[in-house]
């Protein structure tokens, strides 16, 4: 019994990833909040993105409070994307991550269909955190097209900022 319990103890102390928790990154830090100029270069950027696809979108950016800033909704884009682009950035902004994260657990199943218990939580890819200077200043959320789709042109917005 005894030889058992240390096998064990020995077995589990060579793997690291079990033995010991993993040091994660530091959080991204919340900044100031996103400016108008700012949101609508990240604005133009997805819309030129939409329009290059011929994707009908719709387009939200929040700032760090989670509160709309910019909101786009082009011409024959489904209504329902107006709610799903808005809960889009907010999820990204208030967990500081893309929301495909929470798309991707629930896709994991198991443990991962906890997410579907956090509040405000939109599990599809799309929503994206604004960054500048190391900081989160805001999110976009895009919705209209296939989920990947929207969440390229959420990054053809955020790179519009940085040029």
């Amino acid at each position: 019994m005894k030889k058992s319990i240390i096998f064990s103890l020995v077995l589990i102390a060579s793997i690291p990833s079990i033995a010991q928790p993993q040091k994660s990154a530091m959080p991204v830090p919340y900044g100031e909040p996103i400016r108008l100029e700012q949101a609508e270069k990240v604005m133009a950027g997805a819309i030129q993105e939409s329009i290059k696809n011929n994707w009908t979108m719709a387009i939200a950016i929040v700032d760090t409070g989670g509160n709309l800033v910019l909101f786009e909704k082009m011409d024959n884009t489904q209504i329902g994307s107006i709610e799903v682009a808005i809960s889009k950035a907010t999820t990204a902004n208030n967990f500081k991550r893309p929301s495909k994260v929470f798309e991707d657990g629930v896709a994991g199943g198991g443990t991962g269909l906890r997410i579907l218990s956090l509040p405000n939580v939109t599990a599809l890819e799309g929503g994206e955190p604004i960054i500048v200077n190391g900081k989160i200043i805001g999110a976009i959320g895009v919705s209209g097209a296939q989920s990947t789709q929207d969440d390229q042109v959420a990054k053809a917005g955020l790179s519009a900022l940085n040029h």
